[in-house]
């Protein structure tokens, strides 16, 4: 082979080897392209999901907000400097009797009575000492103060308005006496049964009761006494908003799932339940959405008083329709059920005579119902 040949290829091998470099250059020149194009196009989807996923999250908190009635104009936190008026301002409101000046005689039966309101667990509970024949509940879970506290259910107006008289009743059920209202308290309150009338805790309990009201002229109504009457709302109760007033202003006390929390001695409760197997049943007073808002009203949370409520009146409705909406007790009325035309305007049971509905006669709104029922 010729000096020539050796030349030639060479450059022939160098040219080669430049053009096989060049290309795998321009090879390389394009991979990069094609990662950094898709890069760009994952980082542009990430950014339209993020987008999508952000205004989705608002607008179903929106939602939320609008369908359980939880916005600014509806749901009002009461834990805001809110000042609610006074509910009565009356210097002349009932006190009670005072217990020191019980005539000799019956001080030890009216002395029992008082022990048996403020500590009827203790007597007449499940592990009570006496009997076992209710649910755990004191009478002052809701009769505050031993039944002496204005507008806290008290007994103010019982010895001065009993016997009743229900004319709509037939002949020989138409007058309900003390002993048969407290009967009632033991059945339905406090979901058990009635101490016998004539046994020891029974005519202490009716003892003291027309002791400490016995300074009210009889057929008169003293002032303070009972529960507050609320003012109807023009709409329905909302058990759905009353839900959150609940976890924001009971659940310290009466817990989340309603149940109250036990006394130290186990026996009794601190802080009554307020639905589930040992709250009151379906025949209760307070299962009335007017009698529980308006004790609420004047007596919690706690540090409410009749002259410093903390809950607005569409608070305490909503709270009402919420724990009366939950599961508890029921009793079968049977022949105590009220007539057509003795049911209340928020009686929760039908039938009715004034074609309003059972949902309606529950939650309201109310207002057409008493201005037809006048009741």
């Amino acid at each position: 082979m010729s000096v020539i040949d050796v030349w030639r290829n060479f450059i022939t091998s160098n040219r080669n080897a430049l053009e096989k470099k060049e290309t795998d250059t321009t090879m390389l020149q394009k991979q990069v392209k094609v990662l950094i194009w898709s890069v760009s196009v994952i980082l542009v989807v990430v950014i339209m999901i993020s987008v999508f996923w952000f205004v989705g999250q608002d607008m179903a908190a929106e939602d939320l907000d609008q369908s359980s009635g939880l916005n600014q104009d509806l749901y009002q936190d009461s834990a805001a400097p809110v000042d609610f008026p006074p509910l009565d301002t009356a210097s002349d409101l009932w006190t009670a009797q005072d217990l020191s000046l019980v005539p000799g005689a019956k001080k030890d039966m009216v002395e029992y009575g008082r022990e048996l309101i403020a500590n009827t667990s203790q007597y007449l509970g499940p592990k009570g000492s006496v009997a076992q024949i209710s649910n755990g509940m004191n009478c002052q879970n809701c009769h505050l103060q031993a039944g002496n506290q204005p507008y806290g259910i008290n007994f103010g107006s019982v010895w001065s308005t009993y016997p009743k008289f229900h004319p709509h009743r037939p002949r020989g059920e138409s007058s309900e006496d003390l002993f048969m209202r407290v009967s009632s308290c033991f059945e339905r309150s406090l979901n058990g049964t009635s101490p016998a009338k004539g046994s020891k805790e029974m005519q202490s309990i009716l003892a003291y009761i027309n002791y400490v009201g016995g300074n009210v002229p009889k057929g008169q109504k003293a002032k303070g006494s009972g529960i507050y009457e609320m003012p109807l709302l023009s709409r329905a109760a909302d058990p759905n908003r009353g839900k959150m007033i609940y976890a924001k202003k009971c659940v310290s006390c009466h817990l989340e799932n309603g149940e109250g929390q036990l006394a130290a001695d186990g026996k009794s409760y601190q802080y009554p339940p307020l639905w589930g197997s040992h709250s009151y049943n379906s025949a209760a007073g307070l299962f009335r959405l007017s009698k529980f808002a308006g004790y609420v009203k004047a007596n919690m949370p706690q540090g409410a008083t009749y002259r410093g409520p903390l809950l607005s009146d569409e608070d305490c409705w909503d709270l009402a329709a919420y724990v009366n909406s939950q599961p508890r007790p029921s009793k079968d009325l049977g022949k105590e059920s009220p007539l057509l035309e003795e049911k209340l305007f928020d009686y929760p049971f039908g039938p009715y005579a004034d074609g309003f509905s059972e949902k309606q006669h529950k939650y309201g709104p109310f207002k057409p119902i008493k201005e037809k029922s006048k009741l």
